[in-house]
């Protein structure tokens, strides 16, 4: 029997084979990945990759030369179609590999348009996976007409890449603002006046009805009525995480595959991390889509694995990069009720409370603002907000004892 099978070759599946084996894991490893190319990192697909400025070679998390020296079977282009728990074997086609260990990093799969709706027609992509960034790439010139779907950071990344481009862009949110589900009205505020100003025309409170043509787009008739000219689509409208070989299995999912505090699914055998699982947090399960998640919950139950038997605690904190804008976000803000506003003119920084209890920071080209909020946030304390909403005052005496 195998020893550690990882099933999901991404930023999770990659982390936790690297930190076994730094931990001085001696048995097999096997990582199995669905895509034919060596693990690599995601954000920089939409961003640096798609304008051309990082080659293939930089986005590999390592290069191959690691996983066979380290002794770990990596096994790329290879679907596993189901997981016989009785007999501790994942299946593949016609080949059986059995496991003392296995761990699912599925990760998540990107919201489709229904085909009703002109959601299979040429032109029309997501933005998840190597294989959808190339295909994409060649729409991606000046005066090309774009309709972006969705105005969450997917969407508004991609948009940005797109107005940089020279393209001419329109993005339709069906909420009442952009980023409505993920941050304040400041926030949204604050980005739908960046996009502005480099020409994107966001329309909120509007969604999408039909795309228009024959075999490929070339238009979308919009709720408000309104019909547009197009050249491509790019769907923005978020991901789901990839549960159906878990489901399949018999295992217990809720919003992603449910694990306790040391990252176990309800078959002690089997594990699971990064933005496929639900951990335990407060009252209820977290599921997170964030690279520090997918790395930080790796680790964790690669040590579990081996042992440690430790609970999962996370430190939430995620960016995005659009223009020359760089978001950086510490913390959850979900339950606040004000928002304390930093503004420094460039720099500028959005801070979540709930009563006196920091929550969360939203940072825009304000690193320290960031660095100091995450410290804060980490170690459970909170900020005087008078300190915080005056932006020539020095951030540092928060950090005091």
């Amino acid at each position: 029997m195998s020893g550690v099978v990882v099933i999901g070759a991404g930023q999770a599946g990659a982390s936790l084979v690297a930190k076994l084996r730094a931990e001085g894991y001696a048995g097999s490893i096997t990582l199995i990945g669905a895509e034919p190319v060596l693990p690599y990192q995601r954000p920089p697909l939409s961003k640096k990759y798609l304008l051309g400025e990082m080659v293939l070679e930089r986005l590999y998390l390592r290069p191959e030369s690691f996983y066979a020296e380290a002794g770990i079977d990596l096994r790329l282009g290879v679907r596993v179609t189901g997981i016989d728990r009785a007999v501790q074997e994942v299946v593949m086609g016609e080949e059986r590999l059995g496991y003392q260990h296995l761990v699912l990093t599925t990760g998540s799969l990107p919201r489709r348009l229904p085909a009703a709706i002109g959601g299979d027609l040429g032109g029309v992509h997501v933005v998840r996976t190597l294989a959808d960034v190339d295909a994409m790439a060649p729409g991606f010139v000046a005066g090309a007409r774009v309709l972006i779907v969705g105005g969450g950071y997917i969407g508004l990344e991609a948009a940005a890449v797109a107005a940089s481009r020279g393209m001419q862009v329109t993005l339709v949110e069906m909420a009442e603002r952009i980023l409505q589900r993920v941050a304040a009205k400041e926030t949204s505020d604050y980005f739908r006046a960046l996009h502005g100003q480099h020409g994107v025309d966001i329309r909120e409170g509007v969604g999408l009805e039909r795309l228009l043509g024959a075999g490929r787009v070339s238009g979308a008739r919009l709720t408000d009525g309104s019909e547009i000219d197009l050249d491509m689509v790019i769907v923005g409208v978020g991901i789901l995480p990839d549960t159906a070989l878990a489901e399949a299995a018999g295992l217990e999912t809720q919003n992603g595959i449910v694990v306790d505090a040391q990252g176990r699914t309800s078959d002690p055998a089997i594990w699971a991390a990064g933005d496929c699982a639900s951990f335990p947090h407060g009252d209820g399960l977290l599921r997170l889509e964030s690279v520090p998640n997918a790395i930080d919950m790796a680790e964790c139950v690669a040590g579990n694995i081996m042992g440690k038997g430790q609970e999962y605690v996370p430190q939430p904190w995620f960016w995005s990069d659009q223009y020359d804008v760089k978001l950086q976000i510490t913390g959850l803000s979900t339950g606040y009720d004000r928002i304390v506003t930093r503004d420094g003119g460039e720099a500028v920084s959005f801070w979540y409370f709930r009563g006196d209890q920091l929550l969360a920071v939203d940072a825009m080209n304000d690193p320290r603002a960031y660095m100091v909020g995450k410290r804060l946030i980490d170690a459970g304390k909170s900020a005087d907000p008078a300190i915080v909403a005056d932006a020539g005052a020095d951030l540092k005496p928060l950090l005091k004892p």
